[in-house]
This record gives structure tokens, sequence and C-alpha cells, in this order.
């Protein structure tokens, strides 16, 4: 195949790297219906990173005749008789007004569609946006026939999360290290271990005065290093840090969350009054239970999930460890969901959304799958038809957030967002408010941040 380098400028130069077929050309029929076919229509916009019909339809409009790119048999065609030099000479039109960067003329762009209708080229070399003249023919059927989205738009999602991963694992790293710097020089120093240190430092005088060292004098450094062995610190706050120098963070956490557990005494429950028998015996008396303000029976498992995790909040456990003990709760994956989010945003009302961006990070832990984002989408809906209207009134605010935290993806937002108004309570207040923020999605530009 014959190459060309891509724009009239870079012709002569040997070392450039993009390239494109050069155009053939065909003319076919006779009379009224002869037609100009480019045989290579297709690798020629497969270099230039533009759909065929694009091109197809520029010649036409610049030409002043009819146009079609056949999508199923790959045939460009353009009515009328026309030499391949000045298609070729269109083409490269063509190329400085929707190909190339119009900065550094890097021919490796992406067109962009704006939400007030505008077309820019956003260049990948040096990140310039181009805007696009408007007042060309071609640019209201790209406005009709937008370019496919780009199927990686997920990945760099992705890529940008596990970025954000590295870099709090980095810092969690460096701050370990500063500790273990200053526990190293805080041992150097006289500390609880005086007396052996000033036993170790006269034995090193000693043997500096003497004129050789012995077999005896180094048994009894080694008798020394044994004392100090035995003196190591056993209390539980030695062994949290000893813990932390030797796991990762991760390991850390769990095995620190275990330990305060069993440090604190078990909770005792009120089963009601206790007799005494006959016997002697201590009976218990189970009071019956009653139903809470919100109709639902007290002890059930919801009350208790949600009971479950205020408990293991209020200890100040981190994230990491929230999201380990959710593991170990009892219950389908949506009922620790929906009590998750009801512990963490209980008599909320003003500032729902205010309240989920601050604890974000712990439902960012809870979703760990994607099928996990759903169960999420469904408990903000429990929650919103459970609470006052000025909940309700914020829902698109709560979306929005934690789509930008990358927390809820929009496939799964549109996809709850459907099955709500093809469910039962289709004309619910929640799908109204939640309806402008679904189509902007649905408009906006896939590399919007």
């Amino acid at each position: 195949m014959d190459l060309q380098n891509i724009g009239a400028g870079n012709r002569d130069d040997a070392f450039y790297r993009y390239k494109m077929p050069r155009m053939i050309t065909k003319i076919e029929g006779r009379g009224n219906g002869i037609k100009t076919n480019v045989v290579n229509m297709v690798d020629i916009a497969k270099a230039l990173a533009r759909p065929p019909s694009y091109i197809t339809k520029y010649f036409g409009c610049e030409l002043g005749a009819q146009s079609k790119f056949d999508e199923k048999t790959n045939v460009s065609l353009v009515n009328g008789a026309h030499e391949t030099a000045k298609l070729a000479g269109l083409l490269e039109n063509f190329i400085k007004k929707f190909v190339q960067c119009y900065k550094c003329g890097n021919p490796e762009t992406e067109v962009i569609i704006t939400k007030t209708q505008m077309l820019q080229l956003k260049c990948a070399a040096c990140g310039f946006v181009s805007d696009v003249d408007m007042r060309d023919k071609l640019t209201t059927f790209i406005l009709k026939n937008p370019p496919e989205q780009k199927k990686g738009s997920k990945d760099k999602k992705a890529m940008r999360r596990a970025e954000k991963e590295r870099m709090k694992e980095g810092e969690v790293a460096d701050e370990a290290l500063k500790k273990l710097k200053k526990k190293g020089a805080g041992n150097s120093k006289d500390g609880p271990l005086k007396g052996v240190g000033a036993k170790k430092k006269a034995a090193s005088d000693d043997d500096n005065n003497s004129p050789a060292g012995s077999q005896a004098d180094d048994n009894e450094t080694a008798d020394e290093n044994d004392d100090v062995e035995w003196q190591t610190d056993t209390s539980i706050e030695a062994a949290r840090q000893r813990i932390q120098e030797q796991l990762s963070v991760a390991t850390a956490e769990m095995v620190m969350l275990s330990t305060t557990e069993q440090e604190k005494p078990k909770p005792t429950k009120k089963v009601g009054a206790i007799t005494q028998n006959g016997s002697g015996d201590a009976e218990q008396k189970v009071e019956p239970k009653g139903d809470d303000e919100n109709g639902k029976a007290k002890g059930s498992t919801h009350e208790k999930l949600v009971e479950e995790i205020q408990g293991n909040l209020k200890k100040g456990s981190t994230v990491t460890q929230v999201q380990y003990f959710l593991t170990t709760l009892k219950g389908t994956p949506g009922e620790v969901m929906n009590a998750l989010f009801d512990a963490l945003f209980q008599g909320v009302a003003k500032g729902f959304a205010k309240e989920v961006g601050k604890k974000k990070n712990y439902l960012a832990a809870a979703v760990q799958t994607e099928e996990s984002q759903l169960l999420l989408l469904r408990a903000i809906d429990d929650f919103c038809r459970k609470s006052k209207p000025d909940v309700v009134k914020e829902v698109a605010l709560v979306l929005k957030g934690l789509y930008d935290a990358d927390v809820l993806e929009e496939e799964y937002i549109v996809k709850w967002y459907e099955e709500g108004l093809a469910g039962t309570n289709k004309n619910s207040q929640i799908w109204k408010n939640t309806k402008p923020f679904i189509e902007w999605l649905q408009s906006a530009e896939s590399e919007s941040e």
C-alpha cells in the first residue's frame, strides 16, 4: 500500500510517523448516472480516525453534488466525474478543519460535541481544545451523526480510581516510615531501659580500657543482650506497635479491630426482671417486643444491623475497619447496604447532600463490585421514601456527588432510573427530581472531569 504523510505541511518529512494511504478513485457509469467511487475510503478514514461518512459528505458539500457512503458495502460514491487530484485537495482541507490540532498540527485528535452543540477537537498530544468553525456545512451532519464513544471510558475511570488508591497507599507508607524512624531515634536515647543501657555503656568502656578483648567479655555482652530480650514490653500497646510495623496497614487495622473488641466487655442486655424460683435458680422474664416509631418491629434484622453498624462507627473505626466489619455481618448484601445507609444518615433532613459528601468514603468502601452500585442506588431510593421531602429534593445532588467521586458509574445510575420508571412507583417525586441529572449524564462529554 502506497502511504503518504498526513497533512500537506508534513509532505517532505521523512521521519513523520502519522501516515495514510494515497487516494484511489474510479469513475463508474455513464451520462447522468456517472459517479466517482473512492475505492479506499475506509482505509483513509481509519488512518484519520474519522468515520468515512464524514469525508464522503464533505466531498459532496464542497462539490455541490450528492454523495453517499454505504455502511454495509463500504462503498463511497460522489455524483459526477471528479479527478483524483481534486478530491485529494479537498481531503487536505478536511484534514485541516476536522482532523489536525489548531495549535500543534498533530492529527491525533478526537471530535467532541459540547452541551451547547458546538464541535471541538481535543488533541491527545498537547491537550489543546480547538473550536471548529460552525459555519461549515459538514458540522450540521456531524451533530446529527455524532462519532461513536470510545469503549475505553470505563477503563480510564478505573485507572483514575486505581491511581488514587496507589497515592493513598503511598502516603500511608510514608507516614509509617516516619514513625519507624522516630521510634528508632527514641530507642537510641536513654528510655525505659535506662539501666540496661547504662550497663552496656559501662561494658563498652571497659572493653576500650582493656588492652585486648577476652572471650569472657563477649559472653557477658551476650548475657546482657539476653537480658534485654527478656525485658521486651509485652503490654497491649507495645503489641499493637509491633503489629503495625510487621504487617501491612490494612491487615494491621483488622488485627487491631479484633484486639479492641476483645478488650471491651460485652454489653449486657436487659431481658426483663429476674426472680428466684423455688430451687434458687434465676429465671429470666423476656419482655414482649413492640413496634418502633417507623412501624418496624423492634429487634428486626434491619434494626439489628443498623445498631451493630452504628456501634462500630461510634468506636471511631476507620474506613478500612468498617469495610472489614461489613463482611462479618449476617444478612444479604442488600440488607447490609440499606442498614449502612440508615446508620450513616439516620435523622438527616436538610443538608442531605453535604452529609453524603462527608461520608462518601464509607459508601465507597461498601461498593466493591459493579453489582453493589445498584444496591447502593436502591438503598438511596428506600431511604428517600422513608424520609422527609427535604431529602427527596437533594437526591440529584447526592447522585452527582457520588458520580464525581467515582463511587457510582453512569451505566448503573441510568439502569436504576429506568427500573424505577418501569416499576409500580413510576410517579414518585424521586424520579422527577432525578430526571435533569440523567439527561445531563446522557448528553455530557465522555471525557468530562
